[in-house]
This record gives C-alpha cells, sequence and structure tokens, in this order.
C-alpha cells in the first residue's frame, strides 16, 4: 500500500469517527457535533460564511504579500551582508521568542477593530519567521559564487535575484511554509480576539452562544485555507525543483548575471 493510500485511508476513518462519535453519544454533540451537523450548519448560512471568507481572505492575501515578500527581501539583504547580520539577526530573534499576540490590542488601539489591524498584526507575526528562514539560508550558500558574481561585475541587486535567493530557495520556501500559516493564524486570532467581521469574529460569535455546528464550520473553512495554501506552496517547490541543489542552481545563475552585467557595457 502507498502512503498516499494510506493517507487517504486515515482521512477517511477520521471523517466516519467525527460523524459516528457525536451520533453514538460517545462524545456530546456540544464538544463534537457530527460531520453532517456541521455541513449542514454551513450551507443553511452560506451567505453569512461566504461575506466572511472573502474578508478573511483579502486581510490574509495583503498580509502574506508584506510578510513574505517583505520578509523574503530583507531577509536576503540583511543575510548578504555581514554587519546588519550581525546587528540585526539577534533582535530579530529575540523578538521572534515574543508571543506577539500580546501587541495586538495596541493595533487595535492605533488602527481601530477593522481590516488595517489584521493586516498588521498579521504581517507582523508571518514576517519574522520568512525574514529568519531567508537569512539563514543566504548563509548557506557557497561563498565561491558570490565571489565568482561580484568578479564579473554584478550589482547587489544582481547578486540578490540571479544569485543569491535563487541558491538559496529551499530555505526560502521552509520559512515562506511557516510565515504564510502563521498569516492565517494571525488573521483568524485577530478575528476572534477584537473584530466585527471574518472567519474569525464567525467562530467567536457562536462559540458565545454554544452553537457547536456553525463553530466548526468556521474552523472546517480556516482548515481548507491553510490546506490550499499548503497546496500552492508544494506546487512552487515543484515548479523551482530545479534550484534544490545550491551549488549548480548559483553557478548557472552567476553565469547568467556575468552574461548580463557584461551587457551594458557594450
Amino acid at each position: 500500500m502507498s502512503a498516499k493510500t494510506l493517507r487517504h485511508l486515515i482521512v477517511a476513518g477520521l471523517l466516519v469517527l467525527w460523524e459516528l462519535l457525536p451520533r453514538t453519544g460517545l462524545i456530546p454533540e456540544l464538544f463534537l457535533p457530527s460531520l453532517s451537523s456541521t455541513l449542514l450548519a454551513g450551507w443553511n448560512e452560506a451567505a453569512e460564511y461566504g461575506h466572511a471568507l472573502a474578508v478573511t481572505l483579502y486581510e490574509v492575501a495583503v498580509s502574506m504579500a508584506f510578510a513574505c515578500g517583505g520578509g523574503i527581501l530583507l531577509g536576503a539583504i540583511v543575510g548578504s551582508l555581514p554587519r546588519p547580520r550581525l546587528l540585526i539577526m539577534p533582535m530579530v530573534s529575540s523578538l521572534y521568542a515574543v508571543p506577539l499576540v500580546i501587541l495586538y490590542p495596541v493595533f487595535t488601539v492605533w488602527l481601530g477593530i477593522g481590516s488595517e489591524s489584521k493586516i498588521a498584526f498579521a504581517s507582523i507575526y508571518g514576517f519574522l519567521p520568512t525574514m529568519l528562514a531567508t537569512a539563514a539560508g543566504i548563509q548557506t550558500i557557497d561563498p565561491q559564487l558570490l565571489l565568482a558574481a561580484r568578479s564579473m561585475g554584478a550589482t547587489l541587486s544582481q547578486r540578490l535575484v540571479r544569485v543569491i535567493i535563487p541558491a538559496a530557495i529551499p530555505t526560502v520556501l521552509s520559512g515562506l511554509r511557516i510565515g504564510g500559516a502563521l498569516v492565517i493564524v494571525g488573521v483568524v486570532v485577530s478575528e476572534m480576539l477584537i473584530s466585527s467581521a471574518g472567519i474569525g469574529y464567525l467562530i467567536s460569535r457562536y462559540r458565545t452562544i454554544l452553537d457547536s455546528p456553525h463553530v466548526f464550520a468556521g474552523v472546517l473553512l480556516v482548515l481548507f485555507m491553510a490546506i490550499a495554501f499548503n497546496t500552492a506552496i508544494r506546487w512552487i517547490e515543484r515548479k523551482a525543483a530545479i534550484w534544490q541543489t545550491g551549488t549548480r542552481a548559483g553557478q548557472s545563475a552567476a553565469d547568467e548575471v556575468g552574461s548580463g552585467a557584461m551587457q551594458p557595457a557594450t
């Protein structure tokens, strides 16, 4: 039996248990509603959940642009420059150890309870691990590749785009996976704490009235978002498989830098 088939069987078994255990009374419906009642609750309130999902997806998309894009860019810059790395990395590592959720009330004071505070909080929440992973990946690059790029006249931007990021792409994708997942967590958690819209808001609202089927319907939507994000990252990893060997990728990228750097002089 293949691993893929085994995973499918495990998922199917869990879904069957989810339906049977509450139905047989082994687990109270208040703690775990049956799968059918959860799906029915979501279907009956499809319009409400659809609007909430749109709000959450918007906040997640904008937060990922800031967190992952900014984290990769700044991590590449800091990781490739020794002095900024020695100055900034210890501070960022210490800040990452702090539970950032305690800062969310500050964001609500500054930005209100709308999407702006959720985006700011989730962006910072996902930015730190993405930056740390990218900077760590940069330090694993063969120094000879960077030396070759410099000797060919490559600028810092050319080294970043054509040598550093391609050679560090496996570590960058690992940081992107963690940072993106934390962005989703940050958005949903912030919506649960203080909000007036979004999936997290619905989960919190139905929780206060002990409506378990509607709570778990929201949880399923969050789970689907996480699965979709993970699937997208795996697709990117397959497309970037050519860069999984850092030396060969970096060498070809360095050759490209050389040809690109020579063109302006001709």
